[in-house]
């Protein structure tokens, strides 16, 4: 007889419920849309070389932009190079043009110029191109540019000679007549003329050149022009010059025949002339805006006569219009024509029946006959015809 049941037998031999594991669950796959599958990830090799590509395109990148970026320092530091130097040849290019023609023009039309005075002058300024000369002797110019600045200092050099020379010659004058000492001075100052063409050709031009061609803006060289008017340094005007000085006593006395004579005095309104005379009888004067009074005299002297005062007074009507200039330089025998213009007269002048234009030549040092230095014409102010 057996000892277990047949139910538990039964019981024994059952399969037990099935029960899923509660650590992982079953992943449900929902259906696929109609759109493209997604692509496969690129396999690690493929993403390690895209990042190399990426580094070195970003290195060159760096690189180039440095190359640009020292390139622009580079060209900076030229630009800045050139135009310092050119800003300091400059200050030198004007200082030194300064003592040229134009000063000479001044100091010889000078009443008070003496002899010693223009040889004193000519010294100074020989001085002054030598101070010249040794500021730019101190200069750095870019290593492109030393040929050039060497005719900067050939420049200044010849100049300070010239300058002195002329100097020495007025020292040295002694009994030579003025023919033979303009002579000599004017083939002295002869170098001046040169200077400037050393300058313009052998630094100024190829200095332009070199700043276009290496692409530099902005940066201009200087001109530096001592003889800006070559009349003043010719012979007739160092003839003349040293006529008259050397007519001057060491006192500052002139001697010889020195004087002036007025010549005429005419009214011009609308371009049409009236030419003023001394009689009794006034001559009728036209007064519009553009009403201008011309005087013309001639040095009467010997000499060249400088600084020469011309003075119109109008009057006659309870008040004095008065003008007066100056002429600079007339020569021995030559006529000047001096012009009055914005008198602005007032309205009593149209009234007045006793008016006058009065003109006067003033004294030259060493004149001696004024007789025929002034005149004074009647005149009677109108409107002109149909205004």
């Amino acid at each position: 007889m057996s000892t277990f049941d047949e139910g538990t037998e039964l019981e024994f031999f059952e399969e037990p419920e099935t029960v899923e594991s509660p650590g992982r669950q079953r992943r449900r796959m929902r259906p696929r849309a109609g759109g493209p599958r997604r692509p496969a990830p690129p396999p690690p090799g493929a993403v390690a070389l895209a990042r190399l590509a990426g580094f070195v395109a970003l290195a060159i990148a760096v690189v180039v932009g440095l190359v640009f970026w020292v390139g622009s320092c580079q060209g900076k530091s030229r630009h800045d190079e050139y135009a310092s130097y050119m800003n300091s040849v400059r200050t030198i290019a004007q200082s030194s043009a300064s003592t040229g023609t134009a000063a000479l023009s001044a100091a010889t039309n000078s009443p008070k110029l003496t002899l010693a005075k223009l040889q004193s002058k000519l010294g100074q300024w020989s001085l002054l191109q030598q101070q010249d000369y040794d500021d730019a002797l101190r200069l750095r110019p870019p290593a492109l540019l030393q040929p050039e600045h060497q005719e900067v200092l050939a420049t200044l050099q010849l100049r300070a000679i010239a300058l002195t020379r002329l100097a020495n010659i007025l020292a040295d004058a002694g009994s030579k007549s003025a023919s033979q000492v303009a002579t000599l001075l004017t083939k002295q100052a002869g170098l001046l003329g040169a200077s400037d063409l050393i300058w313009s050709e052998l630094f100024k031009l190829p200095v332009t050149d070199t700043l276009r061609r290496l692409g530099i803006r902005g940066v201009s060289a200087p001109a530096s022009q001592i003889v800006a008017n070559p009349e003043v340094i010719s012979f007739r005007s160092f003839q003349t010059v040293y006529q008259d000085l050397h007519a001057t006593t060491t006192g500052g006395t002139p001697t010889g025949v020195h004087g002036s004579e007025l010549l005429g005095t005419e009214a011009v309104t609308g371009g049409q002339a009236a030419q003023l005379t001394t009689s009794s009888n006034p001559t009728t004067v036209n007064v519009a805006a553009d009403l201008v009074f011309r005087v013309s005299f001639k040095d009467s002297g010997n000499f060249r006569e400088v600084h020469v005062p011309v003075t119109l007074t109008v009057s006659g009507f309870g008040k004095n219009v008065q003008k007066k200039q100056f002429v600079q330089s007339i020569l021995k025998g030559q006529t000047k024509t001096v012009t009055f213009s914005n008198l602005d007269l007032p309205t009593a002048a149209f009234a007045a029946t006793s008016a006058t234009v009065r003109v006067e030549i003033g004294k030259v040092p060493g004149e001696k006959n004024l007789s025929n230095n002034r005149a004074t014409y009647p005149v009677f102010f109108s409107l002109p015809s149909g205004g």
